[in-house]
């Protein structure tokens, strides 16, 4: 066991490095929860450690990474992972502390939803490389494989990655024009106007969680949805039939702004969209209760959506058994 001395040098040195570690855990499992549990037994390790070494923050990611490689290589995660309609847990970056990271990008709903489509190895060595700023000598001896052979993981997730990074551009001012427009079309039944908002091979996934969401015979869907006309048509059907109120807001979650419906003071889904080239190419509706448990109550006021979505009941786009 380190000395008091020693162990207070090494917390500063995990404070100081706390919120990138958590960002890099986040990014690996897609759930902040399980990252910040990740994290933490980081530092647990590093607590009885024995002997000094070169570079903590080195040494804490390499830890998290492993453990996080460890934790998705559990029988849960591979059958949670397996899902096509998994999202990752959508956080408030605030209030998660990724504010402090950079590249915030890197933390959209787009991004990770391609994270989650490598494969453990591919995201570790992505992230460690381009991220992190790890040489192919320092991943190859942390995941145990050679540096050649990291070079072709690098390279297959960059390629697994290409369409995406078109998602990663478009300003929060587009991002929010984009939202409330697609949100009036919908509750005002306009087919044609969400149609015009999609691109034209969109896809939608929506997320109940790994038992789903059923609502009077209807759950979520439990494959992803594409082509614009088909989302269209489903979304617009789906909020038609509803006939009550949620309330709407504006949240930056992942960085972009995004629509929270609330059932009462409790969080009931949220609505994230991808987009590039001035269309929505992506639609993500996170209804899974659990991880959406996190949002926090500070809304962005900018605009009222509330007055665009005259959602009658606490209800997700659903489709019939």
């Amino acid at each position: 066991m380190a000395s008091r001395s020693s162990l207070a040098r090494r917390l500063e040195a995990f404070e100081s490095c706390r919120h990138e570690l958590v960002a890099l855990s986040y990014r690996m499992l897609g759930d902040f929860g399980r990252a910040e549990d990740m994290v933490q037994e980081a530092w647990l390790r590093w607590q009885a450690h024995e002997g000094e070494v070169e570079s903590s923050r080195a040494f804490l990611v390499t830890v998290v990474t492993r453990l996080c490689l460890n934790e998705l290589g559990s029988a849960r995660a591979r059958r949670e992972e397996s899902r096509p309609d998994r999202l990752p847990e959508p956080v408030d970056l605030d209030d998660g502390g990724f504010t402090r990271v950079e590249r915030l990008e890197q933390l959209s709903m787009a991004f990770l939803v391609a994270l989650q489509r490598l494969t453990p190895a591919e995201r570790a060595v992505l992230l460690l490389h381009d991220v992190f700023d790890f040489g192919h000598q320092e991943i190859a001896e942390l995941v145990g494989n050679s540096a050649a052979a990291c070079r072709k993981l690098l390279e297959r997730a960059r390629r697994s990655l290409t369409s995406e990074r078109r998602m990663q551009s478009a300003s929060r001012e587009e991002h929010r024009r984009l939202l409330e427009a697609f949100l009036k079309a919908a509750s005002g039944g306009d087919l044609q106007g969400v149609v015009q908002l999609l691109a034209e091979n969109a896809v939608m996934v929506t997320d109940g969680g790994a038992e789903g969401r059923r609502f009077a015979g209807q759950r979520n869907l439990p494959q992803p949805l594409e082509g614009a006309a088909r989302i269209a048509a489903f979304i617009v059907a789906t909020t038609q039939r509803t006939a009550g109120a949620l309330r709407v807001e504006e949240h930056l979650l992942n960085g972009q702004p995004a629509a929270v419906f609330w059932n009462g003071e409790q969080p009931f889904a949220a609505l994230l969209l991808a987009v590039a080239d001035g269309k929505v190419q992506r639609v993500y509706f996170h209804a899974d209760l659990h991880r959406l448990s996190r949002l926090g109550r500070q809304a962005d006021t900018r605009f009222d959506l509330a007055r665009l979505w005259l959602s009658p009941s606490a209800q997700i786009p659903t489709h019939k058994e």
